[in-house]
């Protein structure tokens, strides 16, 4: 009854960014969008933190990630990857959500941008007072 799961999918956000994640066995290539990881995140802060969860579980060159992001920017985009590859990694093995949740990567970034406000002009900042 317990076999070995072939393909794990899962969600992962961050910010206005959404990252469907999906995780097989294989040899360690990432794919975002059908392009490489270092195609198409060319800072490597970005590189990293995509790999952290991977890294902390001693498994890079184990797994191959296909991922669709899409929404928000690169950075929140990288945040929410790292969020769905971490939630995969426990859906294939659940020991391993102790190490996952001790590292920070299972919780959901929760910071959003405030939205605007009407006769403002950003969500807090006013327009210049002038007294004449």
């Amino acid at each position: 009854m317990n076999e070995p799961i072939e393909v794990v999918q899962s969600t992962g956000r961050r910010k206005r960014a959404v990252a469907r994640v999906k995780l097989m066995l294989g040899q360690g290539i990432i794919t975002v969008n059908n392009k490489p990881i270092d195609e198409y995140f060319s800072r490597p802060q970005l590189l990293q933190i995509v790999r952290q969860p991977l890294e902390a579980t001693q498994s890079v060159s184990r797994f191959d990630v296909r991922v669709k992001a899409e929404g928000g920017g690169v950075t929140g985009q990288a945040g929410a990857i790292r969020h769905g590859i971490a939630r995969a990694l426990v859906e294939m093995d659940e020991s391993l959500k102790e190490t996952m949740r001790k590292n920070g990567f299972l919780t959901r970034d929760p910071r959003e941008k405030e939205s605007k406000k009407y006769g403002r002009k950003r969500a807090r900042k006013r327009f210049q007072y002038s007294k004449r």
